[in-house]
């Protein structure tokens, strides 16, 4: 899994609330258990036409927008079913980051397991994010995990919380795979004791 440190790049604004994990990728690209390749397919009805045409108001049709990496989204974001595309489609079109007032919380859990930092902060902060990001391009959002701030193309400075753990994991690119193997010399030493302990085992 790629470390997330601190990140400064284009933030899309998504002002929609409840936004589910259909939306995010629809059901019909859940056939595949590979992790690339679902970005084209990210809020897919929302993008294309059903003949397959960018619809151009969505926000990531718009040119200022195309390369996003933050996503500022409205309450209740990943909302829905279980479905751990959903990350993989935004890691995948380029999404590292979605803040919101608030995440369902199996989507939330997803993110941090996928490298993607969810961040909640309250609607006023949002707000202020929400119209820094409509400036479009040139109005860069900055996101450091390690200080633990959202700084806005401006200058202005907002603190969020996060779990010290999931913290460290994101900043050490450790997935849940990382974890058990940061600890194989005590499963090793373990392994060996057992076989000579229970060689019938």
């Amino acid at each position: 899994m790629t470390p997330f440190t601190s990140l400064t790049g284009i933030a899309a604004p998504m002002p929609l609330v409840n936004i589910d994990t259909d939306m995010i990728i629809p059901k019909q690209f859940l056939k595949t258990i590979q992790r690339s390749g679902l970005g084209k397919n990210l809020f897919d009805e929302m993008r294309y036409t059903q003949d397959g045409a960018e619809i151009p108001g969505f926000v990531l049709n718009q040119p200022a927008y195309r390369h996003a990496e933050i996503l500022i989204a409205g309450d209740n974001f990943g909302c829905g079913s279980s479905r751990e595309h959903a990350p993989w489609a935004l890691l995948d079109f380029g999404i590292r980051c979605v803040i919101s007032t608030s995440f369902a919380d199996i989507f939330y859990n997803n993110c941090f397991k996928n490298g993607i930092l969810p961040i909640v902060l309250p609607q006023e902060v949002v707000d202020v994010l929400m119209a820094d990001a409509q400036k479009g391009a040139n109005a860069r959002v900055t996101v450091d995990l390690a200080a633990q701030t959202v700084t806005t193309s401006d200058g202005q400075s907002f603190a969020f919380d996060v779990d010290s753990h999931r913290k460290h994991c994101l900043l050490n690119g450790l997935d849940d795979i990382g974890l058990t193997l940061e600890k194989s010399a005590a499963i090793d030493s373990y392994e060996t004791k057992a076989a000579m302990t229970r060689p019938w085992v």
